[in-house]
């Protein structure tokens, strides 16, 4: 039995491939990464790192003028990190230059370490339902909301656009957290 990379606090991350079934979908690991949209020196720091570190007097691009690549655009690339560290700590200033700060509890969030995907039981192949499972937590901080959502890779047993023999998977964002500050 191999084991996958060790997380942030160096405990080994268990490797389910050899258990059966299981429904729910849970996790244990996940993987994290920070987007920000209309904001001035966003920072975020999560499982002990930075995360973000925006220039103090650059206002970042809005998420509008991504047209329709936002929010797909957002990805979770830090990690495997084991469930959960302290909450993630934000501060930014807003487009109109407001100074804001929150504390965002991932842990909290995803208490119940469920995988939030878009596929039934029935859609999924064994493999996949009795593999290991580590998501993208993706944070967002968009002017004056903070946005949580997540993204995990799942193989299908049919194509999900028809006659696109390389969609065979669903790899959607689903939004779980907002607040507005």
């Amino acid at each position: 039995m191999t084991t996958p990379p060790a997380s942030a606090d160096k405990t080994p991350i268990p490797d389910n491939s050899n258990y059966p079934a299981r429904w729910p979908l849970r996790f244990k690991a996940h993987y994290f990464g920070v987007a920000t949209y209309s904001t001035y020196g966003c920072e975020v720091t999560y499982g002990g790192r930075g995360r973000a570190e925006d220039p103090q007097d650059e206002l970042q691009s809005s998420s509008e003028s991504l047209g329709d690549k936002y929010p797909d655009n957002m990805k979770a690339g830090w990690g495997p990190i084991r469930n959960f560290p302290p909450p993630a700590k934000v501060t930014w200033r807003s487009k109109d230059g407001t100074p804001l700060e929150a504390e965002v509890d991932i842990g909290e969030i995803f208490k119940d370490e469920l995988i939030r995907h878009n596929l039934t039981k029935e859609d999924i192949p064994l493999p996949t339902l009795a593999g290991d499972h580590t998501p993208g937590i993706i944070l967002e901080v968009n002017d004056r909301t903070i946005n949580v959502y997540m993204r995990m890779h799942l193989s299908a047993k049919e194509l999900q656009v028809p006659g696109n023999k390389y969609s065979d998977f669903r790899n959607d964002l689903i939004k779980v957290y907002s607040r507005t500050y």
